[in-house]
């Protein structure tokens, strides 16, 4: 290894530079995400409703039960034809024109006048006909609808006509706002055989927003909270007309809302210029909310959201939404209450940069819509939310924004040139290659790197992070596996194992280490803001894993041959791969190949939530129970297999075990691929990837004392009865 470093010393000095550089732009990345500690709740309106039915209290006792407990927002959702059908007393039916027609006396249930009307206008099956009545109790339906339609539809897209007390309403609809069910098959008696029909149900025009319900308005305001609207935008009926309509009835209730959470297909306005809505977030200084998927990566963006963030400068918080899944996770896992649900909450907020939670009530696990309607669960949940989050420093409040941090370009350059010549570094560590080749293949890297900077500057960014996530795994991989093997050379077979333990230590540290640094060259280029909000994504996570474990064993192969005990240069040979070509492959290491492959899809798939493979119970709350202990979880699979694993490879490598030093190195690889992985999920701020990794390094020691002293102990036990059986055998 010294004549390694002795020989590459310009390259490794240009290496160490390019991580300075990468630690001077994590540090200011640092400092963005040190500022951005505070969160806040919005109190999904709906649900509450539908909660305080069956719970024998009014939704005013209930909006001020969670006042009390620090919640301040309320989101109410507009409006529309739909919601005043359902959910509302008023008298409002809107139906179809498909439907209508199928009744072959349809004119008969409609005032000749109105029929008329309709037919002179001409109408198809994509329209909607609204009918409105008013009542004693709500005289006023008709001019609320009818109101809300004017200011919002284009006057030559829609019919209005009525008498007293009755209101009819034909918007034009079209094959662009049609909403079906599913296809369904009937049989033809002419045909003699079964026809596909897709029935149209509904369209968009159907909950397209209408404005607040009065009532609903002053209930919320009388509680002492703020109103956050959700309006439900559609394209092709999202132009400046019915943004001015839909801001015209925040004004008339004094509402100017601290965020904007879209709802339906767009933000207000987006169909035509955009000036106006620009202007009014702008000039209101509202807060874009990016709705976070339901596999927990990336955000619902609906027409305009990327646009209206980056107009205002990335004035954005993140927004977690309580999925229907998540409702219903009261006593999971075993626990009494409500405890998941707050871990689920914790987590957005800690690892994922979520600021605003839109809460809904908790549902019983069942899946009967009931729901828990106990207040204290609520407040104990939130107090305790609150407790676990000072620990970090996070309190409640109006949501934090990050400040628009963006990545030097220089900086990128310096980066990925530092990546360019860590790749010109693996060859050398099993190949024959003297200096001079290893320097010329650095200046062709340098060269391909500045061309992708001038060429692909959008790219390269994403590019540079994923070169230095393979090339350091890979160096650290080639550091712990020539330390492991030059420490087998140097100590007796028979060495004690409280010796190897502060080697395998050692090694396992500096390999830890080295890791670290492609971490912050993996982390600096995607450490601009619009990574931390998901605006833009890293894609390669899953690549960047796979290809050091392929590195390794083709390292591994250079340095021990196919299992060879005596292997003296450190080089790959042609004989290895014919060698590779002409093995004997015993039945036991068919078995043990394809249980190693099963690990390894299993390894790759579990990571990230958008595969089929599930984490086991035990394990949640095993990692449940660590983040309430500790500041931050350590990755399982580095505590409790690789870090441990590095330590078993050093101890094998000794033991002159070079079937067991590959296996383990093996998964010890993987470790340190997961500490370049820990960095890449840009939205976890970065003091967690520290801790997380400090947690894994610390317990990985100690459980990989426990292995080596477990392995020991079997290895010993083995060799015994083989002496012992191996006699007996011989007589």
């Amino acid at each position: 290894m010294k004549q390694y470093i002795k020989r590459n010393r310009i390259l490794l000095g240009v290496l160490a530079l390019t991580v300075i550089v990468s630690i001077f732009v994590v540090a200011a990345r640092w400092r963005v995400e040190s500022t951005n500690k505070t969160y806040d709740i919005v109190l999904d309106y709906n649900e509450l409703e539908w909660m305080a039915e069956q719970s024998g209290h009014d939704v005013e006792w209930w909006l001020k039960e969670f006042r009390d407990m620090g919640i301040t927002k309320v989101g109410l959702t507009e409006e529309n034809f739909t919601t005043l059908m359902e959910d509302s007393p008023l008298n409002v039916t809107a139906t179809m024109m498909d439907e209508v027609i199928q009744d072959a006396g349809w004119r008969d249930n409609y005032p000749q006048f109105i029929v008329e009307a309709v037919e002179k206008r001409g109408y198809d099956r994509f329209d909607v006909m609204v009918e409105i009545t008013d009542t004693d109790e709500y005289p006023n339906t008709s001019l609320f609808v009818v109101q809300a339609v004017e200011a919002r539809f284009p006057a030559g897209s829609y019919f209005c006509g009525g008498e007293a007390g009755k209101s009819y309403i034909l918007l034009d609809g079209t094959v662009a706002d049609a909403l079906y069910d599913d296809v369904s098959k009937y049989n033809d008696t002419k045909t003699k055989g079964f026809v596909e029909r897709i029935t149209l149900s509904s369209s968009k025009l159907m909950y397209i927003s209408l404005g607040l319900m009065p009532e609903k308005v002053e209930l919320i305001q009388s509680a002492g909270m703020e109103i956050i609207p959700r309006t439900q935008c559609y394209n092709g009926h999202n132009g400046d007309q019915f943004a001015q309509a839909v801001v015209r009835g925040y004004e008339q209730y004094g509402i100017v809302p601290d965020y904007i959470i879209a709802g339906g297909e767009a933000v207000i306005g987006f169909d035509e210029g955009t000036d106006f809505v620009l202007d009014y977030l702008r000039k209101n200084q509202i807060t874009i909310g990016l709705i976070e998927t339901n596999t927990q990566r990336e955000n619902i963006m609906q027409t305009g959201v990327d646009t209206a963030a980056f107009a205002t400068d990335l004035n954005t918080v993140r927004v977690f939404t309580m999925w229907n899944y998540l409702q219903y996770r009261y006593g999971y896992y075993g626990y009494e209450g409500a405890e998941e649900i707050e871990n689920a909450l914790y987590r957005a907020i800690v690892e994922r940069n979520i600021r605003v939670l839109y809460f809904k009530p908790v549902k019983q696990t069942d899946d009967h819509h009931v729901y828990i309607t106990d207040p204290e669960v609520y407040r104990s949940m939130f107090d305790s939310l609150d407790r676990r989050l000072a620990a970090h420093g996070i309190s409640r409040g109006r949501a934090s924004v990050m400040e628009n941090y963006e990545v030097p370009s220089l900086a990128l350059l310096v980066m990925g040139l530092g990546a360019g010549a860590g790749g010109a570094l693996l060859p050398d560590t099993f190949l024959p290659m003297k200096r001079k080749w290893t320097l010329l293949l650095a200046g062709l890297a340098a060269v391909c790197v500045a061309g992708a900077w001038l060429v692909l500057p959008n790219s390269f960014r994403l590019l540079a992070s994923f070169a230095s996530a393979v090339v350091f795994a890979c160096l650290a991989a080639a550091f712990f596996l020539t330390a492991a093997k030059q420490t087998g050379e140097k100590l007796e077979r028979n060495t004690g194992v409280l010796k190897i333990l502060p080697r395998s230590i050692a090694i396992l540290t500096g390999a830890v280490l080295i890791s670290l640094a492609g971490a912050m060259m993996t982390a600096a280029p995607l450490s601009s803001t619009s990574f931390m909000l998901e605006l833009s994504i890293f894609r390669g996570v899953k690549m960047a894993q796979l290809l050091p474990l392929v590195f390794f064993c083709l390292l591994f192969v250079s340095y021990y041959g196919l299992f060879e005990k005596d292997r003296k240069e450190n080089r790959l040979n042609p004989k290895d791969v014919l060698t590779a070509l002409q093995w004997n492959i015993p039945v036991w290491a068919l078995f043990l190949l394809a249980a190693v492959g099963l690990a390894g899809y299993y390894y790759l798939a579990r990571t990230g939530h958008e595969t089929n493979v599930s984490i086991s119970d035990v394990e949640l709350i095993f990692r449940n129970d660590l983040e309430t202990l500790l500041l931050a979880r350590p990755r399982t699979k580095e505590f409790l297999v690789a870090f441990p694993a590095i330590m078993l490879a050093v101890y094998c490598a000794v033991r002159r075990l070079p079937f067991w030093t590959a296996l383990f190195g093996l998964a010890g690889t993987i470790g340190l691929t997961s500490v370049c992985n820990t960095f890449m999920h840009i939205r976890t701020p970065l003091y967690l990837g520290f801790v997380r990794t400090a947690y894994s390094l610390l317990l990985g020691i100690v459980v990989g004392v426990i292995f080596i002293a477990c392995f020991e102990g079997l290895l010993r036990l083995t060799r015994r009865a083989i002496r012992k059986y191996g006699k007996a055998e011989q007589r």
